[in-house]
C-alpha cells in the first residue's frame, strides 16, 4: 500500500491505547523505509480455546494494517505457553491445557486467522520450537534476568499476593517466556491487548538483556461484547465468533447499541477514518439513520469473514425478519405434545422456551411483544389448536415453528 508517513502513522495509531516508547514509531518507520527493510511485527496467541471471536479480531485487524503498509507479521501460536496458562487477569492459578488440547486448538487458529491476515506477509511460528528446546540452565539464565519485586508490580500478582492467595512459581515463568519469544524472533513491534501491557514490556527488557534493540509495544483496547458492558467472552455468551454463521453474525452485529457501533467501526472496519467521522457527524445531526450505518457495518464484517454473496443474503434475511417480521426461511418444524386439546398460548410459550414462566409469557403478551403467524396478539387467554402449525415470535429476534399434538393424561 502506498501511503505517506503521516497517513501511515495515523493508520497505526487508530484505536491504539499505547505505543511505547512515545514518539519512537516515527523513527522506526523512517528507518524501515530508508533501508527498505519491513518491520518484524509480533502477535502471539495461546490456543486456549478452539474459537476466535471479534475480540481477537481487534489485534488481527491491527496486524493486517501493518501488513498493508508493507511490514511482515510473525504470528506466534503459543503452543508451549498455553500449557503453562497465562495468569493475566486471573485471581487463581489457571489450569494448564494438555498437549492434545493445545494441538487441536492450534489447528483451528491457523484456519481462522487468515480470514483477516495476509498469508503472503505472515509467518506462522510455534513457540515450542525454541521454548521446548531450552535446557534447564538456559531457563535459569532467563529467570535470573528478572526480579520477584518487578514481577509483583504486575497488578494481578500484586492483588493475589496482598490477599494471601497462592501464586505458583510457574506463573512467574509465563511473562518471561512470552518475553523470550521476542528475543527468539527479534521482534521490532509487539501487539497485544491492554491486559498484556506488562508482558509486552518484559519482552523489551529481555531483548535489551540479550543485546537486541528493544521492541516497540502497541496495545489495543479490550472489545466490549454484545452487552456493551463486559469484555467479549465466550464464557459470558456476549461474543461473535469468526466462524459464526453469516445470518447469526449479521444479526449479532445489528444487536449492538448505536453507541457501541462506532467502537466496532474504529477497531474492526476498513472504512477510512475520515469516512467514519463523516458518518458519525451526520448521524449526530440526524441526517443519517444509525440503523442504516449499522447495516453497512454488519455487511462489511460478514463479507470479510464469509463472502459478499453471504453478506448480501444475510442482509436480505435480516430485513425480512426484523423489518417485515418474517421468520427465517430454514426455521425447523418442532412438535410439542400437550395434555389439553385447546392449550393456552402462555403455556405453549413456556413449553417452547420463548418464556421462562407463565407470568413472563402473560407480561410479554400484554407488552405486545408476541406474534402468532405474523399477527400481534394481546389476549393471554388465547387458545391454540391441536394439529395446527404455528410460527410464534417473541420480540424481533426469537421465532419457533411448531405443531401441537395431544396426549391424554393416564
Amino acid at each position: 500500500m502506498s501511503m505517506n508517513r503521516e497517513a501511515a502513522e495515523a493508520q497505526i495509531a487508530l484505536g491504539a491505547v499505547d505505543i511505547l516508547p512515545e514518539g519512537e514509531i516515527t523513527k522506526r518507520l523512517e528507518l524501515a523505509a530508508e533501508k527498505s527493510a519491513p518491520l518484524r511485527i509480533k502477535l502471539g496467541m495461546d490456543p486456549t480455546a478452539p474459537d476466535l471471536h471479534f475480540g481477537h479480531a481487534v489485534l488481527l485487524h491491527k496486524a493486517r494494517q501493518f501488513q498493508d503498509l508493507g511490514h511482515k507479521l510473525l504470528f506466534i501460536v503459543g503452543d508451549f505457553t498455553a500449557m503453562i496458562g497465562d495468569p493475566t487477569g486471573k485471581n487463581a492459578t489457571r489450569k494448564p491445557l494438555s498437549r492434545e488440547e493445545v494441538a487441536a486448538n492450534a489447528e483451528t487458529y491457523q484456519r481462522q486467522v487468515f480470514k483477516i491476515l495476509d498469508p503472503e506477509r505472515t509467518e506462522v511460528l510455534f513457540n515450542s520450537e525454541w521454548l521446548g528446546a531450552l535446557r534447564p540452565e538456559e531457563l535459569i539464565q532467563i529467570a535470573a534476568r528478572y526480579t520477584v519485586a518487578r514481577m509483583l508490580e504486575r497488578d494481578d500478582f500484586n492483588k493475589r499476593y496482598r490477599a494471601n492467595q497462592p501464586i505458583a512459581i510457574h506463573e512467574f515463568l509465563y511473562p518471561l517466556l512470552q518475553g523470550y519469544d521476542s528475543v527468539a524472533i527479534k521482534a521490532d513491534v509487539e501487539l497485544g491487548g491492554t491486559d498484556q501491557r506488562f508482558n509486552l514490556l518484559v519482552g523489551r527488557e529481555l531483548q535489551r538483556e540479550y543485546g537486541q534493540k528493544a521492541q516497540l509495544v502497541l496495545t489495543m483496547p479490550i472489545l466490549e461484547g454484545l452487552d456493551g458492558a463486559q469484555k467479549m467472552s465466550k464464557s459470558l455468551g456476549n461474543f461473535i465468533a469468526l466462524e459464526e454463521a453469516p445470518t447469526d453474525m449479521f444479526g449479532k452485529v445489528m444487536s449492538i447499541s448505536d453507541a457501541l457501533m462506532w467502537r466496532y467501526y474504529t477497531l474492526l472496519s476498513r472504512v477510512p477514518v475520515a469516512e467514519q467521522q463523516r458518518l458519525q457527524r451526520e448521524a449526530d445531526e440526524g441526517l443519517l439513520n444509525p440503523r442504516d450505518i449499522k447495516l453497512n457495518l454488519a455487511e462489511e464484517l460478514v463479507t470479510r469473514f464469509h463472502s459478499g454473496e453471504a453478506a448480501g443474503e444475510a442482509r436480505r434475511e435480516f430485513l425480512a425478519r426484523f423489518q417485515r417480521h418474517e421468520p427465517p426461511q430454514d426455521l425447523p418444524l418442532q412438535q410439542y405434545v400437550c395434555d389439553d386439546r385447546s392449550p393456552r398460548l402462555t403455556h405453549v410459550l413456556v413449553q417452547s422456551g420463548l418464556a421462562a414462566s407463565n407470568s413472563e409469557a402473560m407480561r410479554k403478551i400484554r407488552e405486545n411483544a408476541v406474534r402468532v403467524n405474523g399477527e400481534r396478539v394481546s389476549d393471554p387467554a388465547l387458545a391454540l389448536s391441536i394439529g395446527t402449525e404455528y410460527v410464534l415470535q417473541l420480540g424481533k429476534r426469537h421465532f419457533v415453528r411448531l405443531v401441537l399434538g395431544f396426549e391424554e393424561k393416564p
